[in-house]
């Protein structure tokens, strides 16, 4: 959670029923850094590299790993892949300890009890996000779960977003009035991408400067609901 709070440029309130909710795993639904952050140090101390300090630690939460790694870190695609089978093992290992946010149980219950199909897109491997979901007792909220595949050739955002839409249209899910939920600017461009607007939480792993391209900003699970449900 950043020290400081995002604003939204154009405060909205709920004009239209929406015809799909897309909701990103990390930073929106679970706290989960702690954790992560923990398996990458873990990785780096593997590796025998410095482990780098806790906000560039932080800056590899959200985004697809693989490319983290490439980018932030530095590795080149095989030593990219050595660590994140690295990070894998040891954060399989404590994936289930993250918390649910207050209060987006709640949510995520009411818009399934109004009938409004939920999809979960999140750059987290799916099979990993499906635990995630399935020990917070979350997955039966969802009518479609879309993640990373293992071998990262969908991960970035837009094209988590993308599956998630196709797999609703397998459905005969409209998708017309669709709205992501997520925490980072990497949500917000992902969604866009696919012509998908996105309200941003403060409650996740953002900084002020990524809620520039959000429709919204909200700080509680209370204003939340208020604008998925009217």
């Amino acid at each position: 959670m950043t020290s400081e709070t995002m604003t939204s440029p154009t405060p909205i309130t709920p004009t239209r029923t929406w015809s799909a909710v897309l909701f990103d795993l990390d930073g929106t639904i679970v706290d989960s850094a702690s954790d992560i952050t923990a398996s990458l140090a873990h990785m780096f101390t593997e590796l025998g590299l410095p482990v780098p300090t806790d906000e560039v630690l932080l800056s590899f939460v959200g985004p697809p790993l693989l490319d983290s790694l490439r980018m932030t870190a530095g590795f080149n695609d095989a030593e990219a892949w050595e660590a994140l089978n690295v990070y894998r093992d040891h954060y399989g290992e404590h994936v289930l300890r993250s918390p649910v946010f207050p209060g987006v149980a709640g949510v995520l219950e009411r818009l399934h009890a109004a009938g409004i199909p939920v999809a979960l897109a999140t750059s987290k491997p799916e099979s990993m996000a499906r635990r995630v979901l399935d020990h917070a007792g979350l997955s039966q909220y969802f009518t479609v779960i879309a993640g990373a595949s293992d071998d990262e050739e969908r991960s970035t955002k837009a094209d988590v977003v993308a599956e998630a839409l196709r797999r609703l249209h397998a459905l005969d899910i409209s998708t017309e009035h669709s709205v992501m939920v997520g925490d980072r600017g990497y949500d917000t461009l992902g969604a866009l991408a696919n012509g998908v607007p996105t309200i941003l939480v403060e409650w996740g792993y953002g900084s002020p400067a990524e809620a520039a391209d959000a429709m919204a900003v909200v700080h509680s699970a209370d204003q939340l609901r208020s604008l998925l449900l009217g």
